[in-house]
């Protein structure tokens, strides 16, 4: 049916008509324009039909699962495992591998390769722009002792002079093998709700489908349509081709959960910065435990990011967003 149709419809309420229309690939503020509503009522339409098709794409949904999902969420401690990739420039690495060992940490330089390895590694990326260009790699790290180690290497390249640009990325990998595919389809799909509100949190050259190296999520189609694939996914083979097609170069990329049993996530800026790059971590640690029950309001605020996350992370980021908010 046409939009045009669905609203000539006899007999049918304003909520039916709104779900069609959400079907179609219409935004809130266009349903709620369409349909004569107010933007309140057309947001709550729409929440709860995300929530029920979400709920009709469970393959075992139990009733201990819909309990959880209405009890209060407290985010807990930080124990996952965690990675972090970070491209830079600007510094030699005899010089950078000094340093780091300086500090502590077992570090090698290495040609390109996406091996995991016990040390800390030194690589080259040819997307980055500029002399001396590198990316720095860590071991799987876990918890507070790998945040201590993330602290180290953080303070080599500061102490080396390393410097980013709009060239350079972070990404981070957590790691995934404890997730089901019912956790992970729903940590995809937040990631992609959310994606209007992380984009005020990153500078404009990481924001939408800008960047080459971290695309959109909604690959050119319609957020409902995107929602509704991700969710149906029974597989993670399926959730992956839902997500990325054939490419990991998405902002949340599972192809890496085939190769090392991580997810990982490509949007985040370039940043040598320690709080920067470990509140990102923590964030996204967060996410990742809040989606095995429950699902994020689209676009949540934020202001509202407290939902999921300890008070000092969405404090951090409810600066982070008035600080950009002129770039």
């Amino acid at each position: 049916m046409t939009a045009a149709q669905i609203l000539a419809t006899a007999g049918a309420t304003k909520t039916w008509k709104m779900q069609q229309l959400f079907q179609l690939g219409h935004t809130r503020s266009q349903v709620a324009s369409m349909v004569g509503v107010g933007y309140g009522f057309a947001q709550n339409v729409y929440a709860a039909w995300i929530a029920a098709g979400a709920q009709r794409a469970l393959v075992t949904p139990t009733r201990r699962a819909t309990a959880q999902a209405l009890a209060p969420y407290t985010p807990g401690a930080f124990t996952r495992t965690f990675g972090v990739e970070i491209e830079a420039f600007g510094v030699t690495r005899d010089a950078l591998l000094a340093e780091l060992r300086a500090q502590g940490l077992e570090a090698q330089s290495e040609g390109y390769n996406h091996d995991t390895r016990p040390h800390w590694k030194i690589t080259s990326d040819a997307s980055i722009s500029g002399a001396n260009a590198f990316e720095l790699v860590s071991p799987v790290l876990q918890g507070l002792e790998g945040l201590a180690d993330l602290e180290r290497a953080c303070r080599a390249l500061r102490m080396c002079g390393a410097q980013v640009n709009s060239s350079c990325g972070l990404h981070v990998h957590l790691g995934a093998a404890d997730l089901s595919i019912e956790n992970m389809r729903q940590l995809v799909r937040n990631y992609l709700v959310l994606e209007p509100t992380i984009d005020q949190l990153v500078p404009a050259a990481r924001r939408g489908d800008v960047a080459t190296y971290c695309k959109s999520l909604r690959r050119g189609r319609t957020q409902a349509q995107a929602e509704q694939e991700i969710l149906a996914a029974t597989t993670a083979q399926a959730l992956g081709a839902a997500a990325n097609g054939s490419s990991r170069y998405y902002k949340v990329n599972m192809q890496s959960y085939f190769r090392q049993r991580t997810i990982e996530f490509r949007q985040h800026s370039g940043s040598t910065d320690f709080e920067k790059i470990s509140m990102w971590v923590k964030f996204l640690a967060n996410l990742v435990d809040f989606s095995k029950t429950r699902l994020v309001t689209p676009a949540l605020p934020v202001a509202e990011f407290a939902t999921f996350n300890q008070r000092d992370i969405a404090t951090y980021y409810q600066r982070r967003r008035t600080a950009l908010a002129t770039r």
